[in-house]
């Protein structure tokens, strides 16, 4: 089979010839795999791990100049070395200061989608027939607390619900509208949506159950509803404990849930089996805050041996790291799991 086929059969509940793996890592861990595998480019390691990797379609930005290191919404950036390498992140917060809807709509101006050029995507599909390609989706809860800070972006759920409401649905429309138009483009051809939104923390939920129904969950439902009309999958990234919801985001139709931190309380793997396995696709799994950075060759055999025997039980299963495998991970232990994936994952 090919990737896509193989993504494919496990959607549709079919038997694929062999379990799919997905890859997520930084750079510099990239780097460190394609040294221990003697190849000059990210393809050729993917090539050589067997790695069933999504291939990621975007419109192209036309729209006003930008000042350097800032986006379309004014969030400015800046690469954060950690000392084995660096994130990029925010440290403008264009809308902190504001303090009602009035004056935010007086003094800011939102980003139109005819910014950018959809026209690409067609393109940009064309070569990729044997993979699953990913476009369009929504993400908007990340984007509202780097407008308006980490700590106060929480707050206004109960402080200036108003304002909340007010950011949301801006950025739940830009979604909706940049992935009707990418649907359109990619003509039948994107398998999968990223609908994502990090709800879970280490323990349990960042903010209440009510507040993820009063304010995400509608804006989720109407992205995911469109990607199905479109015929494309919905691939859920929801990371730490987020149990508590799970059955929310399979009512409102999510077909894949990932990373799947199965330490994290109630994420145990068993229990998402038994409860959502019938409904949900897995994809992750494999723990990369401990046991891919700190275990040894054999803890990764055995966690992937344990996630084929329990989040692959009758299918349903994609193995992949629990987000990006960041640059202290062993690039032997990152072969290992994909080696093992390869050899013990065939139906």
């Amino acid at each position: 089979m090919t990737p896509r086929e193989r993504w494919q059969a496990v959607l549709a509940r079919a038997g694929p010839d062999r379990l799919p793996m997905d890859y997520w890592a930084t750079d510099e861990a990239t780097a460190a795999v394609m040294r221990r595998l003697g190849v000059g480019s990210k393809e050729e390691a993917l090539r050589a791990l067997h790695v069933d990797y999504v291939v990621k379609v975007a419109p192209r930005y036309v729209g006003p100049p930008l000042l350097p290191d800032t986006d379309v919404f004014g969030r400015r950036f800046r690469d954060v070395d950690y000392g084995a390498g660096a994130y990029r992140e925010c440290v403008r917060n264009p809308l902190a200061g504001f303090k009602s809807v009035s004056e935010i709509e007086r003094s800011y101006r939102w980003p139109s989608p005819d910014w950018w050029d959809y026209s690409v995507i067609g393109g940009q599909t064309r070569g990729n027939e044997n993979y699953p390609v990913q476009g369009g989706g929504s993400e908007p809860f990340l984007v509202y607390k780097e407008l308006r800070g980490d700590e106060q972006s929480l707050a206004d759920f109960i402080e200036n619900p108003e304002i909340a409401h007010y950011l949301l649905d801006k950025l739940f429309d830009l979604a909706y509208t940049d992935t009707l138009r990418t649907l359109e483009q990619g003509r039948g051809r994107i398998l999968l949506c990223y609908v994502a939104e990090d709800m879970g923390g280490q323990s349990d939920l960042m903010f209440s159950p009510a507040h993820i129904r009063e304010f995400l969950l509608p804006g989720m439902k109407r992205v995911i509803d469109l990607a199905h009309q479109a015929g494309a999958y919905v691939f859920h990234h929801n990371d730490g404990a987020c149990r508590r919801i799970i059955p929310d985001l399979v009512g409102l139709g999510i077909d894949i849930l990932n990373p799947v931190q199965w330490r994290c309380p109630g994420m145990e793997r068993e229990g998402l089996k038994r409860d959502f396995g019938d409904r949900l696709v897995f994809h992750g799994g494999m723990d990369n805050q401990r046991t891919l950075p700190f275990g040894t060759v054999e803890d990764v055999r055995r966690e992937v041996l344990d996630n084929i025997r329990i989040l692959g039980a009758g299918g349903g299963y994609i193995l992949a790291p629990c987000h990006n495998i960041q640059s202290n991970t062993p690039p032997e232990n990152i072969v290992a799991m994909y080696e093992t994936g390869y050899a013990e994952g065939r139906v």
